[in-house]
């Protein structure tokens, strides 16, 4: 699936017009709302009637190619007609470009952010659960169906992100949803089992909303090199992350998994690095 993305980061900008932010947080919704139904299928289907189970989620993935054939069959016509807009642009505007130190500050910058911001979201997909179960005595089915909401609000998230980028500009929501849940990751491991439950959701419905800005920013740096552009950041979103799951479990063996939620609570200070971002004018096309 991750080599799926940069040709789905390319068909999403095509077919934006001018709503970048609302095309790549719709973009977005389909995998994060499917990763938040994941623990509810296991604690729902696949811990009650076993592995075998599986095998009924065939059904979706032919759905999954019936669609695809579809959008494959758009995708040239779509393309075709971006181009074309975008080459009337460059002789009413000249096109953008952007020095090569800008672009390489940049994308180091965000580099980091990415990663800071997928350690966080990392240590809820790996050790959530056990956080639950181990300091409130949840059972599994329920503590999975908190993830489920987590997850959950991580797809509403992606989309509120995407909308509000497109007002705003990607330079203030990257600010907002690396540095903004500061404050309730501090109090989250002290928090009860309920305040728990509404702090995870606010925490990641702003730490969610950065990813679509994150990349029409890089994007708007290299705006002719999309694939590298998708191809790059959905790299570091999978593979920081799993950079980071080894990292925290690496802490949770030797401290305790409440010792992650501790440590990870001040991650996002690393939001400050924003600072260090080019204030770049952003395309529509």
């Amino acid at each position: 699936m991750p080599n799926d993305n940069p040709e789905a980061t390319r068909m999403a900008r095509y077919a934006a017009g001018g709503r970048q932010g609302l095309a790549q947080g719709l973009f977005q919704v389909g995998g994060q709302a499917g990763g938040a139904l994941g623990p509810v299928f296991a604690a729902l289907i696949i811990v009650p009637w076993g592995q075998p189970s599986l095998a009924w989620f065939a059904v979706l993935a032919l759905m999954a190619m019936a669609l695809l054939v579809w959008i494959g069959s758009k995708q040239r016509e779509i393309g075709a007609a971006f181009m074309a807009l975008r080459a009337d642009g460059k002789k009413a505007d000249g096109a953008v470009r952007h020095a090569p130190a800008t672009i390489g500050v940049a994308l180091g910058v965000l580099t980091l952010l990415m990663f800071t911001k997928n350690a966080y979201g990392e240590s809820f997909r790996s050790f959530y659960t056990f956080y639950l179960m181990e300091k409130f005595g949840l059972s599994i089915p329920s503590a999975q169906m908190m993830l489920f909401i987590f997850l959950l609000a991580s797809a509403a998230g992606a989309l509120i992100g995407g909308i509000i980028g497109d007002r705003i500009g990607r330079y203030r929501i990257i600010w907002i949803s690396v540095l903004g849940p500061l404050p309730l990751t501090l109090i989250l491991p002290h928090a009860d089992l309920f305040w728990t439950g509404v702090l995870t959701v606010m925490i990641n419905l702003i730490m969610a909303s950065a990813f679509a800005s994150i990349l029409i920013y890089a994007i708007e740096l290299l705006p002719h090199r999309i694939g590298l552009i998708g191809g790059l950041f959905y790299g570091l979103n999978f593979g920081l992350g799993g950079i980071a799951a080894a990292l925290l479990g690496i802490l949770a063996d030797s401290y305790g998994v409440e010792t992650v939620y501790y440590v990870c609570s001040f991650l996002p200070l690393a939001g400050l690095l924003a600072w260090f971002l080019p204030r770049i004018e952003e395309g529509h096309a």
